[in-house]
């Protein structure tokens, strides 16, 4: 048997096993590695250690029983966390906030069942963990626009990451934006544009957080984004050199994995994006991420 197929059934051994006492020992018996070997390969594959795998794993599928409105201590018990405030000490690692606050942002959805061989075809650079659902209000970005001829571009998943092929380094878009728009929060915003009046091309809009009141040099859009409902989905943790392959990836991963076994549908009305803030900056961190921005609705 393979290597890849020998991780493949401790991954869905632990979904199986997912409220059981699990240890690194136990898994690497599972395929008669030993514990050194077993956390060594496991953790090439998938970014992470073998508990720390199993930890978030648990976390994804409480995420199901939040949304149930099972008491906090409970659901800790249950995925064997021992205490209430352990729970939500790794549950606001994982996720950012705590449970109580995150049980609107929960997917109505059980995670999906992980495919090791899907996610190393995809290139994603490890696994991609289930999105954080948000109600975003609307919001405006001021940008530069570059009209590209290419066809069956109508959304950013269409051409995910296109910054890669279509801004070099040298235009230095990133600090134009900030030096003329000084906007509070830093963060910069990637949109796939559809032109409806030609099939052959899209504009490109590369963005950063536009406050009211700014004046917008020519040149410049400004562009408004509605209410949305989001799914969000951050990308594995990869070293720079891997950061566009992981993000196509994901993308790819979110399409073809995620969606069709998920409650819910792309809401066509809506803008996909993509998302790049000081995590994404190689010069401050070793490994890297960004977030995409699915617009969504239930089906």
């Amino acid at each position: 048997m393979t290597q890849l197929f020998l991780l493949q059934k401790v991954i869905d051994y632990i979904d199986e096993h997912i409220k059981d006492d699990i240890n690194t020992e136990s898994l690497a018996k599972l395929i008669s590695y030993s514990p050194f070997h077993f956390s060594r390969i496991f953790h090439q594959t998938t970014g992470y250690t073998p508990m720390d795998y199993v930890q978030k794993r648990k976390l994804q599928f409480a995420l199901v029983d939040l949304l149930k409105e099972k008491r906090i201590i409970d659901i800790a018990l249950e995925y064997g966390f021992e205490t209430h405030a352990g729970f939500t000490k790794s549950f606001k690692r994982c996720f950012g906030s705590p449970p109580s606050l995150y049980k609107m942002h929960c997917p109505i959805s059980v995670p999906q069942r992980l495919c090791l061989e899907s996610l190393i075809q995809k290139k994603t650079g490890g696994v991609v963990l289930q999105p954080k659902i948000i109600s975003k209000p609307p919001f405006r970005v001021a940008g530069k626009t570059f009209e590209t001829r290419m066809g069956n571009i109508a959304f950013t998943r269409d051409a995910p990451a296109f910054w890669n092929q279509r801004i070099l380094s040298e235009e230095s878009i990133e600090t134009t934006l900030y030096n003329l728009l000084t906007p509070k929060k830093h963060g910069e915003y990637c949109f796939n544009l559809s032109a409806p009046e030609s099939e052959d091309h899209f504009t490109y809009l590369f963005a950063v957080n536009f406050e009211e009141g700014t004046t917008v040099p020519e040149g410049i859009l400004k562009f408004t984004v509605k209410a949305t409902t989001y799914a969000v989905f951050k990308t594995p943790l990869v070293p720079v050199e891997q950061f566009v392959s992981s993000i196509k990836g994901t993308w790819q991963y979110i399409l073809e994995d995620w969606l069709p076994d998920s409650q819910y549908e792309v809401d066509e009305d809506s803008y996909d994006f993509e998302y790049y803030d000081e995590h994404c900056h190689d010069w401050e961190y070793d490994k890297v991420y960004m977030e995409i921005y699915l617009p969504i609705k239930e089906k």
